[in-house]
């Protein structure tokens, strides 16, 4: 299965200039979010495969104009040709606005995810916007890593997470890949490419996005004193 990375800018060569016949070839793209509604809907509709998105702490234009043709992952776990997946879309929060989250709300959207990933055997890729902390993060507030994510993969390693927010040109020290334990950890930025082994598919599995959670994400409205 091949898979488009993308995040936090729009290439130029899939959209402004885009040439037919360069989406040929993807099975799945993923969006790790701060990407323009139109941008992913233009994908959508060349590429004609599955795009799935989370929500990028830029991305509150979504509410008044969503990526039509895409599915929203952020949140949620599905599985798509074998292979599961999880979705944790926004940024710590560092300033008000939409897709922003306290290590505490971070966790409460984590638990609420945990019944899928014990009844599913686990979790193969987990897609973020924000970086788990110390893994592909900075240290000014916009930009610091979720513990909380990083102690979701230490104790339920994926193969692999996905996530943006960090552009690689904010640091000599960002690298597109690196790994922890188990886990490739991948910066999409702009765009990157993903090659994974064809799996053998679950029954009732037709290609299609199969959904093991449809809850409502508590996002913004949890308050984390409930706790």
């Amino acid at each position: 299965m091949k898979i488009l990375m993308i995040a936090d800018e729009e290439c130029p060569a899939l959209w402004d200039y885009y040439r037919p016949g360069r989406l040929d070839g993807y099975d799945l793209i993923i969006s790790c979010g701060d990407l323009k509604s139109e941008y992913l809907r233009f994908l959508a509709t060349m590429a004609r495969v599955p795009v799935l998105y989370v929500h990028g702490n830029h991305d509150g234009h979504y509410e008044n104009s969503p990526p039509e043709g895409c599915e929203c992952i952020d949140g949620q776990y599905v599985i798509y040709r074998g292979y599961r997946i999880l979705g944790l879309g926004g940024c710590l929060r560092y300033r008000p606005g939409p897709h922003q989250y306290t290590e505490a709300q971070m966790r409460r959207r984590i638990w609420k995810l945990l019944p899928a990933i014990w009844l599913n055997g686990g979790v193969d890729l987990i897609v973020t916007h924000a970086p788990p902390r110390g893994l592909g993060d900075l240290e000014d507030p916009a930009h610091r890593g979720f513990q909380a994510l990083r102690d979701l993969i230490t104790r339920y390693p994926p193969a692999y997470l996905l996530h943006g927010h960090t552009h690689l040109r904010y640091s000599h020290r960002l690298e597109h890949e690196e790994l922890f334990g188990q886990t490739r950890i991948i910066n999409a930025g702009e765009r990157y490419v993903l090659e994974l082994e064809d799996r053998p598919r679950a029954d009732g599995d037709d290609g299609r996005l199969i959904w093991k959670t449809r809850h409502k994400d508590p996002g913004d409205n949890w308050d984390p004193h409930r706790l």
